[in-house]
């Protein structure tokens, strides 16, 4: 079955809206999924604790994990980890516009031309770690 998730997630993922499986199918589809948004650098993670009605209780993480390789060379992509705290705020915290006000200003910076190494395109601002932190930041409007 998880060969047919694999198959039917690039063919066609805008039919996939949750997948629920085994945390090692998960780790696989998760990080072939990534590529689909341009990097594992991109996408946020929760574990959560049942179906959430209101206040659930998640751990939430890039996809990634920690990238200890990139640690201390400013060329992560924090993105994936600033997704996680805004997907806390909504599922944990219950703070739904302020979570939506940290989406908004990654979505911004984005639109804006800012990418750090991993999704960076031509005629593009490329930005490390700290830059990429920093402009997020100074976007969100709560």
């Amino acid at each position: 079955l998880v060969d047919a998730c694999a198959m039917r997630l690039i063919q066609r993922p805008a039919d996939l809206d949750v997948m629920v499986m085994e945390n090692m199918f998960g780790d696989i589809l998760t990080d072939e999924a990534s590529m689909l948004a341009g990097s594992m650098g991109m996408l946020p993670s929760a574990s959560l604790a049942g179906i959430p009605k209101g206040k659930a209780f998640g751990m939430y993480e890039p996809i990634h994990g920690s990238a200890p390789r990139r640690a201390g060379k400013n060329m992560a992509n924090p993105i994936a980890t600033i997704l996680s705290g805004a997907m806390m705020l909504r599922y944990s915290l219950g703070l739904e516009s302020e979570a939506q006000a940290v989406e908004n200003a990654v979505l911004a910076v984005l639109e804006e031309g800012y990418r750090t190494y991993d999704i960076m395109e031509e005629g593009k601002l490329r930005t490390g770690t700290s830059e990429m932190g920093d402009l997020i930041t100074e976007r969100i409007k709560c």
